[in-house]
């Protein structure tokens, strides 16, 4: 009796992707097509790795705000989170202690939930001081290591000041800066596809 064989990847499951941010990753000011989710899940699709993505980015919020819906955003099903919170946190000058709290506790909770995790690193304006700018920088690195997930230590890498590549406000990327970002975090985003499907 013969057995057909599939072939690889023909028959796996799409790794369910949600991307939990803010501003930054729900595209503030571009069209959708342009926001990070819908660059990624191209970038990703033209490497033929099968994904679905959902992009769970709200402007303006902060991690306080992430934990509080984080049940609602990132629902049953779900493989893998891309964290991206905590510019909100630094522009308003919110205590390190208070972000750290909030994102340490959404990592537990996903870790608890067998979601794989890559957590997008921030770093502090200059504006800020060299001692908010020590307690905030010292957040993620610290985190990652505790909770062993994926860690891409600054998400705006290549992109943050530099004027070709942010709207306006200097604060958002451009649809050429979304590209660079995708091109830039692209290898740690397959890193944390790999952890899935181990």
């Amino acid at each position: 009796m013969a057995f057909a064989v599939p072939l690889r990847g023909q028959t796996a499951q799409p790794v369910k992707i949600v991307v939990l941010g803010d501003s930054l990753s729900a595209g503030f000011g571009l069209p959708a097509q342009d926001a990070f989710p819908a660059k990624l899940d191209a970038a990703l699709k033209r490497k033929g790795i099968a994904i679905t993505m959902t992009n769970a980015g709200v402007s303006g919020d902060t991690s306080s705000g992430g934990l509080e819906r984080l049940d609602w955003s990132v629902p049953d099903g779900t493989d893998a989170v891309i964290l991206e919170l905590g510019a909100n946190d630094m522009l308003r000058g919110v205590d390190p202690a208070v972000t750290r709290k909030s994102l340490d506790a959404i990592l537990a909770k996903l870790k608890a939930r067998n979601i794989a995790v890559l957590l997008c690193g921030m770093r502090a304006a200059p504006n800020m001081g060299p001692d908010y700018a020590r307690a905030f920088d010292a957040i993620y690195p610290a985190l990652a290591s505790t909770h062993g997930v994926v860690f891409y230590p600054f998400f705006l890498e290549g992109v943050a000041a530099d004027r070709s590549l942010n709207q306006p406000d200097g604060l958002h990327p451009t649809a050429a800066g979304v590209d660079a970002i995708v091109e830039r975090i692209l290898p740690k985003v397959e890193e944390l596809i790999g952890r899935v499907k181990k």
